[in-house]
């Protein structure tokens, strides 16, 4: 029987991706493991491998196209002995063809007519009265319809207000949904720009997969969690001294940066203060076994946070060089979607621009990210003497569900203390 080869989900979160290039063609054996498409996520470009051997019978979608749904058939794979006419493709799963001659020469009668055909919504199913749509599990349906009971009366506890088995099961027939009291605010719709700006005086620039995810997530982050914010300046004269007299012995192999010594550092820091070490969990916070480190690395059109799994069991030289192979795979798009998700912290930091202070908006699911500015000499008081030293200023975004002042001020105490006796980081 002919395989539907689907569009496969790359990381928990995607739910659609561009087909980038396919690496077979109509007609192609494949065994289990061969390569057969690129797909381009919002983060990366992937390789996808054949999990089944046979011969490539239909590409369902072509080249480049975007939008591609999770699940979605992008090609059937016929096994040994099964032709063409064993496949049964639906219309709407074809790939569009090339139009004929005599198709571009239609009058522009039938042109219309066609587009009005298509452009006629097909009714949607299980709606309400209203024509609003009931989402509801199949099991919760079969229970509805077994006790009489009408899903548009019904309050959903699912995600997304779907109805689930529970909701009927406690649901007595006739029940009314509960409404939001008529003077209650409407939710503000969206502002466009483009109302504020006359045509042709800006460039519209399209917003890329990454650029829609970035705006999405973080418009979520700050929507959903509570953030405070902590601030404390570290001396850097004596990191800066030790990673000199360590770089210069370090011959040809990878030379360490500030920013390796911070990781560390905020590693250390974790596991001196694992309470600040979690991710909230709804009903629940998750207490991680290790400081996995997110490092934000800027790319063209975005941002992205690769991660330093366990990074308070790595030392200085085997951060730098998994940092540096992290970013230099980021910045082409090679990372695998267990390079970037999940983490417990993160590091944000603009210091090489210049930025002397700033904040960071966390990544869910951490509750916490460390903004890192630029280290600058400033006059500072030793034992009651004016002095000057280099100074950097780092600020705390805390998720206050999981993670209150007072612990939040322990990190950065912690931290703060690796930063400035460096030593402390090599024991």
């Amino acid at each position: 029987m002919p395989i539907e080869i689907l569009m496969p989900a790359l990381s928990p979160t995607m739910e659609e991706g561009t087909l980038a290039k396919w690496m077979v063609k109509e007609g192609d054996e494949v065994k289990s493991g061969d390569v057969i498409a690129e797909i381009e996520t919002d983060k990366a470009t992937m390789e996808v491998e054949a999990v089944e051997e046979g011969r490539i019978g239909k590409l369902l979608v072509a080249e480049g196209t975007e939008g591609v749904a999770v699940n979605k058939p992008i090609a059937i794979l016929l096994e040994e002995g099964e032709s063409a006419s064993d496949m049964k493709v639906p219309a709407k799963e074809r790939m569009p063809e090339k139009p004929k001659e005599e198709e571009k020469k239609a009058s522009p009668e039938s042109v219309k007519t066609e587009a009005k055909k298509e452009a006629k919504p097909a009714p949607a199913a299980h709606a309400n009265g209203k024509g609003e749509r009931i989402f509801a599990s199949p099991l919760a349906r079969r229970i509805a319809g077994q006790k009489g009971i009408n899903l548009s009366s019904v309050q959903g506890s699912g995600p997304r207000g779907r109805i689930v088995k529970a909701d009927v099961e406690s649901a007595k027939p006739g029940a009314r949904k509960p409404t939001v009291p008529s003077g209650a605010p409407a939710p503000a719709p969206a502002i466009d720009a483009r109302a504020f700006y006359a045509e042709g005086t800006y460039e519209e620039i399209p917003l890329d997969g990454m650029r829609k995810t970035i705006a999405r997530r973080l418009t979520q982050s700050m929507q959903e969690i509570p953030h405070f914010y902590l601030t404390v300046d570290c001396e850097l004269d004596e990191l800066l001294v030790t990673r000199k007299k360590l770089n210069a012995g370090a011959g040809d192999t990878a030379k360490l940066s500030v920013n390796d010594f911070l990781i560390r550092a905020a590693a250390l820091a974790l596991v001196k203060v694992p309470m600040a070490n979690v991710s909230f969990a709804g009903d629940a916070l998750l207490k991680h076994e290790h400081a996995d480190i997110g490092i934000a690395v800027a790319l063209e059109g975005g941002l992205i946070t690769p991660i330093i799994r366990a990074a308070e069991t790595k030392g200085l030289a085997e951060i730098a060089a998994e940092a540096k192979s992290l970013a230099d795979r980021a910045r082409n798009r090679k990372l695998k979607p267990m390079e970037y998700e999940g983490g417990s912290f993160s590091i944000s930091n603009l210091g090489m621009y210049g930025i002397k202070h700033f904040t960071g908006v966390i990544n869910p699911p951490q509750a916490a990210i460390l903004a890192v500015g630029k280290g600058e000499e400033r006059p500072v008081v030793h034992d009651g003497k004016l002095e000057v030293a280099t100074v950097m200023t780092v600020t705390m975004s805390c998720d206050h569900r999981a993670i209150d002042g007072a612990l939040g001020a322990q990190f950065l105490e912690a931290f703060k203390s690796f930063v400035e006796y460096p030593a402390r980081m090599l024991l």
